[in-house]
């Protein structure tokens, strides 16, 4: 076993940790407190190229492994949280299926600027659309429809929770096409924002990852070209499943880039804070919390290294991500909520970071797939079904 990363790697990471430092830092608790989107970051993450890191170079995407990814969102996400899932939904939810399971023709048209993050010089992201007001946990439960027209598709319905929400200007989006098929006939449709029917709702006013964008997107009567359905009929589910796989790989990545911020910043509070006459990294209490958090999060780092390394040997990585991703989300809150108490007072306070990161960590245990949702998928892979 190897655990050493390439020079590449190292590279990226030291990359993805100087734009944290640099263009993240600075504005980051404003930006929480009223709830900016990082349009500046999202634009120079694009020069990086970044937000299609995983993406072949033919379709503008940089060629990158996974590893390499998943270090930059955890790089990222010590500092912002809110940029990392602007950048994790970006790569994994729609360039990856894109890439994966799209046409020549689609990836010409969308997956290129996508990848690129830019198109005709303005920045350029999309979309992941699957929950619905009463279909989160339950995506076979779609109220969304898509009708075939014959030369077109008619879509009508509403989605809920959407990252990237009215930045993106693509949304992937899965609709109802075969009722009587149930999850069978859900499909996978490209749409742009801009289609007349498009609607996007108010932002909504969140606990944390206050920056990123989120939306309720509403459709009414709008007319998809055929050219626009990815894959076959009947595979939106399918490929909904899929692509979460490598999506829950991204969270944990920013679940454990959440853990590490506040890990470090606790770290150095303790090496300063004097109590006792002494610094608080000297009493025992802190020094045990400390070390806790130091073994925590690096068994979730490598649960996270180890699902995006299957994925990049193409084996079979999700209940590999599912573990990665409900380790590493519980152990940003735990981390984080230690986190303040090491910081006493001051932890209170939103100068000093650490409340901020234990608000981001709570959705990490809940987007993309519940904690719930992703001791299922383990279950059933121990239980043999």
């Amino acid at each position: 076993m190897d655990f050493t990363l390439s020079e590449e790697q190292r590279m990226i990471q030291q990359a993805a940790r100087d734009f944290a430092q640099q263009s993240c830092l600075p504005g980051v608790i404003d930006r929480d407190e009223q709830q900016k989107f990082p349009h500046e970051q999202a634009l120079q993450l694009a020069e990086l190229g970044f937000m299609g890191m995983m993406v072949d170079p033919e379709f503008g995407g940089a060629g990158l492994d996974t590893v390499s990814y998943v270090l930059a969102i955890e790089e990222i996400s010590k500092v912002d949280a809110s940029t990392g899932v602007c950048m994790s939904v970006n790569n994994s939810l729609v360039c990856w299926g894109l890439e994966k399971y799209g046409t020549e023709e689609q990836k010409r048209k969308y997956l290129t600027p996508l990848a690129q993050g830019r198109k005709d010089g303005a920045l350029y992201l999309g979309a992941f659309l699957l929950s619905e007001p009463e279909a989160g946990s339950d995506a076979t439960s779609q109220r969304t429809t898509v009708e075939d027209k014959g030369d077109h598709f008619l879509l009508n319905g509403i989605k809920n929770w959407i990252t990237n929400g009215s930045s993106a200007s693509v949304y992937l989006v899965m609709a109802q096409g075969d009722p009587a098929n149930g999850h069978k006939g859900i499909n996978t449709l490209i749409v742009e924002k801009n289609w007349p029917g498009v609607s996007v709702g108010a932002k909504e006013n969140k606990m944390g990852i206050r920056a990123s964008d989120t939306h309720s997107i509403s459709f009414t009567d709008v007319k998809v070209p055929k050219e626009n359905l990815i894959a076959d009929p009947g595979f939106g589910f399918q490929f909904a499943m899929k692509t979460l796989d490598g999506g829950r790989i991204g969270i944990a990545a920013q679940a454990l880039g959440i853990a590490g911020g506040a890990y470090e910043r606790s770290v150095t509070y303790a090496k300063e804070r004097k109590a006792f006459g002494k610094e608080i990294a000297h009493h025992q209490a802190i020094q045990f919390k400390l070390a806790d958090m130091a073994t925590r999060i690096e068994a979730a780092r490598m649960l996270c290294y180890k699902a995006a390394w299957e994925k990049d040997q193409e084996m079979d990585y999700s209940t590999s991500a599912a573990m990665a991703k409900v380790y590493a989300s519980e152990t940003a809150m735990w981390v984080s909520t230690q986190a303040v108490q090491v910081h006493g007072g001051y932890g209170y306070v939103k100068e000093f970071h650490v409340e901020r990161m234990m608000r981001d960590a709570k959705i990490t245990e809940i987007y993309e797939g519940t904690s719930e949702v992703q001791r299922m998928v383990i279950g059933r892979k121990v239980i043999g079904k």
